[in-house]
């Protein structure tokens, strides 16, 4: 047997991890494969959940770490915190000299991994291209796409995009979303096994789950940027109007995201809502068990539109920034103002859950995708295809 092919996986962000941890252990466990993880970027932040101990914790041994974001949370912060990015990449690409490199979805600072090993001439990796959305990450992901050899995308759909745009059909693989493979653990829960606030702390009073609960998680759209702190203020109005308990996820670190979380303590600092409880992080397995055992998820996450529809969690998608993505029967958009975001949370409380959607797989994507990285032949090179 040949030596192992070396697989780098560059994690620049907490919701990453959650998107590729299957695929993860099945490079690990395999026996023609070798793993490295490189850790980046908001990802060993702990204002945004470092997920560095959540990783050891499950086993894996981090490899690199690159300290990356720009101080600013603005579209400038954004383009500096991707050339820094590029800068510390490329180092750190040449001295691993890894076989193949894994880029994950569509992230701003993503880029700087794709232009890393493409100049490099380093097989790339691309996971989850070929969606569609309404914010910069559309830009960066067809970005990602054009830059990578090998993509493994999250449905038939996808599929499809990314061979429009120019890409060998024999190097595009529907494996569907390796987070769907963790989501399918979920389904065998019954109720939560952990004490949200025990385990993880937080923010905020303690209220009893007893009856249900809600979870919000909204990030800012990068192409309203400025409007971020007005769209929260309407989000927290909302909130205030519901009569469940709300687990608050704060948001990630693109631009607007200050704006989020000034809007979020100044609202606090003048108005009591003690149903309401602020976390940074959870792990992966946790967070979807508190999603699945919940009435709803209010925000504008791509969980609601990937492993909700899968675990069948009703969802209220707020706003521009899932555009486009494929949905299940679980989302129902509306659009920033108070009284839509409460309609939608009350319709979804007195209907019937939704039925599962596995429009973004069955739950062996991981599986899939590693014994791919071990058989397919590597190139750094396209065959033109338009």
């Amino acid at each position: 047997m040949g030596a192992k092919r070396k697989v780098c996986v560059v994690i620049t962000a907490r919701p990453s991890y959650s998107r590729i941890k299957t695929a993860m252990q099945a490079i690990k466990e395999h026996e023609g494969l070798e793993l490295q993880i490189v850790l980046a970027g908001s990802a060993l932040l702990d204002r945004y959940g470092s997920i560095e101990h959540t990783i050891e914790n499950d086993g894996f041994e981090v490899t690199e770490k690159v300290y990356m974001v720009l101080e600013g949370e603005n579209p400038m912060a954004m383009a500096k915190t991707t050339g820094i990015g590029l800068l510390e990449l490329s180092n750190i690409l040449y001295n691993l000299k890894p076989d193949i490199v894994l880029v994950i979805a569509d992230r701003f600072e993503t880029i700087s991994v794709s232009i890393a090993a493409a100049y490099q001439n380093i097989p790339l990796v691309h996971v989850q291209g070929g969606e569609i959305t309404g914010n910069i990450d559309e830009k960066v992901r067809h970005a990602n796409t054009k830059l990578a050899d090998i993509h493994f995308v999250a449905s038939e759909t996808a599929k499809a995009r990314v061979i429009r745009l120019g890409e060998d059909p024999g190097y595009v693989f529907n494996t569907g979303c390796p987070s769907i493979d963790l989501a399918a653990d979920t389904l065998n829960s019954n109720g939560l096994s952990f004490d949200p606030y025990k385990k993880y702390g937080g923010v905020g009073e303690i209220s009893s789950l007893d009856d249900g609960y809600i979870v919000i998680m909204q990030h800012p759209v990068t192409t309203e940027y400025e409007e971020s702190r007005k769209q929260i203020i309407q989000t927290l109005d909302a909130a205030k109007e519901m009569s469940l308990p709300i687990m608050w996820f704060w948001p990630n670190v693109d631009a607007g995201a200050d704006g989020i979380s000034k809007g979020i303590r100044a609202y606090r600092e003048k108005n009591q809502i003690p149903h309401i409880h602020f976390f940074k992080n959870m792990t992966p397995e946790d967070f979807l068990q508190l999603l699945y055992n919940s009435k709803c998820l209010v925000g504008n996450s791509s969980v609601g539109i990937r492993e909700c529809s899968f675990l069948g969690v009703p969802v209220v998608n707020i706003g521009s920034r899932q555009d486009g993505r494929d949905r299940g029967p679980n989302v129902k958009d509306v659009g920033y103002g108070k009284e839509g975001i409460v309609d939608a949370v009350n319709y979804w409380l007195q209907a019937e859950r939704p039925e599962s959607s596995h429009v973004y797989g069955g739950g062996n994507a991981g599986r899939q995708m590693a014994d791919i990285l071990n058989t397919i032949p590597l190139r750094y090179h396209k065959k033109i295809n338009f």
